[in-house]
């Protein structure tokens, strides 16, 4: 099934994918970065799936989210009758619950249940007992789940089927929910109760939203999903609910989002402030402050929801992978680099909620002060950038424009917040670190900015350049820069990460080809919208919005050969890359 297919539903503190079948392909329980017990989506139904569907032929089915909210609705028209079944998980901070509702609408279908659980990633086949007439309790291990039904069900090979009907104006209800297998089952929810509360929830929510422009269904959609994203106890934000979606069809480049990177923390906090969601805002900034405290030598471009440290990779081999797309990865051996942008990146965001006029507190400004001492060694280092390339370190020019970022933040703060502080030595090194990247990450060959030092290839990551101030929007080397982009990235009209050849394999030591990343493209976009180049701008914005799924969702990357969305999905990046161009393109159509 292609990732367009897939729809989100989640609780804040994790998350499924319910595919256009009537199947939940993937589900982690307690947390977004737990094992899976539905794992199918990264193999077939053998891993685990939870399927509801009509047991006769389908001749067309609608889908939709009801009324603002991650209530997910899908319609199955038949010949004898339609029925349609309603999705959700209940934010209400407890024992986690997927609730499921057949509606009949018209006629009457026969439908089958199929229920296969299969924890550990598909890998533990749990020991199931009937606890009554309407209760099921799966168990192995720490892990337990209880099915709850009035609908009769029975074992079958290891799974638990059922089948019945429902005829225009009944409704059956299921609700599957997750307990620590030590202890007694949960009591029962009741699930029209759950619904209501649920749709109460997403519409209150989206009730503080400020934002009122002219892409505000795009916009409502993605912050919804970046609100689904956030593990609730924390403020953390996961780049995405999965693992090991491949960047390309077939290919190694499968690596696990479920954790929080602090690179996001500028860009989710920019787009939950610009649209009136300080709670949230103050939630990832609190979080972001306990995940870097500590040494500064040990700052991680990573953390886990909770901010956890240790992230160790592994493989599961008995995994076949997306569309045969191995190895499936848990766990992110990326936490473990040195990547110097991440400076600047927590800098900024620091620096856009003294802004926004977040309160300030002494505990965020020494965190920020010990940082800039540490930057004040290491800026000179290379380093494994942006892209977290698994290849040797570089000098990437990208990493040093952040480093002036944090310096430059860091001289903001003391200048215009009064904060105390060494400023003369940020300034020194603001300065010293500009005129190293004008003079080191410029090429008068290609007039253009490179991606590292001494070479003379190109990365979109070089976009940012006008984005973070390094460099005003008019000056001719960001014009320069952008249009040696178009000449060499944009393919397809869809801007990709740097060049795909034997050279770029070496710098990130992995096989070349990917999709097109989503964020790069909005970049291109902001700098276009920045130049004055509106009608292209609109142009690329709107095509980039019809590549979403009809549910308005976004993957991490397109593939333009094959037509379809590839990577881990949704991806927070690319939603809050819609978001933040969005209100960019408003501001300067005002």
């Amino acid at each position: 099934m292609r990732l367009e297919d897939y729809a989100l539903i989640g609780d804040l503190q994790t998350a499924a994918l319910v595919g256009g079948n009537g199947s939940i392909d993937w589900l982690c329980f307690p947390r977004f970065d737990s094992g899976a017990c539905f794992a199918s989506l990264l193999g077939d139904e053998s891993h685990g799936r939870w399927l509801i569907a009509p047991d006769c032929p389908v001749e067309r089915t609608e889908r939709r989210y009801r009324d603002r909210s991650l209530v997910h609705e899908l319609d199955f028209h038949c010949e004898t009758g339609s029925v349609r079944l309603i999705d959700f998980m209940p934010p209400r901070g407890e024992d986690p619950d997927v609730v499921r509702i057949v509606e009949g609408l018209e006629g009457t279908v026969r439908m089958r249940l199929e229920l296969v659980i299969r924890f550990g990633y598909g890998s533990i086949v749990p020991w199931v007992r009937r606890v009554d007439e309407t209760t099921r309790v799966a168990v192995a291990g720490p892990d337990a789940l209880a099915l709850r039904t009035p609908v009769p069900m029975r074992g079958e090979n290891l799974h638990t089927v059922a089948e019945f009907e429902v005829s225009s104006g009944e409704r059956k209800p299921f609700v599957l929910t997750w307990f620590p297998s030590h202890r007694r089952t949960p009591r029962a929810i009741t699930p029209d109760h759950a619904l209501e509360e649920t749709c109460d929830f997403w519409n209150d929510w989206l009730g503080r939203c400020a934002y009122g422009g002219r892409h505000a269904d795009a916009v409502t959609t993605s912050l919804m999903v970046l609100k689904a994203l956030t593990y609730l106890p924390t403020g953390g934000i996961v780049a995405a609910p999965t693992t090991s979606l491949p960047e390309k069809i077939g290919g190694v480049r499968n690596w696990d989002y479920r954790y929080c990177w602090l690179r996001d923390a500028t860009f989710a906090l920019d787009a939950f402030l610009e649209c009136g969601f300080e709670e949230e805002a103050q939630a990832w900034r609190a979080w972001l402050l306990r995940a870097v405290a500590g040494d500064p030598d040990d700052l991680q471009i990573m953390y886990g929801p909770a901010g956890e440290r240790e992230l160790p990779e592994r493989e599961l081999d008995w995994l076949p992978g997306y569309e045969g797309s191995r190895p499936v990865r848990v766990g992110n051996g990326a936490s473990d680099q040195f990547q110097l942008d991440v400076y600047g990146e927590v800098l900024d965001v620091l620096h856009q909620a003294r802004r926004r006029h977040i309160e300030p507190d002494d505990q965020s400004w020494a965190v920020q002060q010990v940082m800039l001492r540490n930057l004040e060694r290491r800026w000179q280092e290379p380093d494994e950038g942006i892209w977290e390339v698994r290849g040797s370190r570089r000098h990437f020019t990208h990493s040093k424009v952040m480093a002036w970022v944090a310096f430059d933040r860091g001289v903001q703060a003391v200048e215009e917040f009064g904060r105390e502080g060494d400023v003369d030595a940020w300034r020194a090194c603001r300065d010293a670190v500009k005129a190293e990247v004008l003079e080191q990450g410029w090429s008068e060959e290609l007039g253009s900015f490179v991606q590292y030092y001494g070479s003379d290839r190109l990365d979109a990551s070089l976009l940012t350049i006008p984005l973070v101030g390094f460099l005003r929007p008019d000056d001719p080397r960001v014009r320069s820069t952008l249009e040696a982009v178009r000449r060499t990235l944009l393919v397809d009209g869809f801007v990709q990460r740097y060049e795909h050849d034997d050279e770029a394999a070496s710098v990130d030591g992995l096989p070349p080809g990917e999709g097109a990343f989503f964020l790069c493209s909005f970049w291109f976009v902001d700098n276009l919208i920045l130049l004055g180049e509106l009608d292209e701008a609109h142009a690329m914005f709107e095509r980039l919005l019809a590549l979403r799924s009809e549910l308005g969702l976004l993957a991490e990357e397109y593939d333009p050969g094959l037509g379809r969305l590839v990577g881990n999905y949704p991806q927070a990046f690319s939603h809050i890359g819609l978001v933040n161009t969005a209100l960019l393109l408003d501001r300067v159509s005002a």
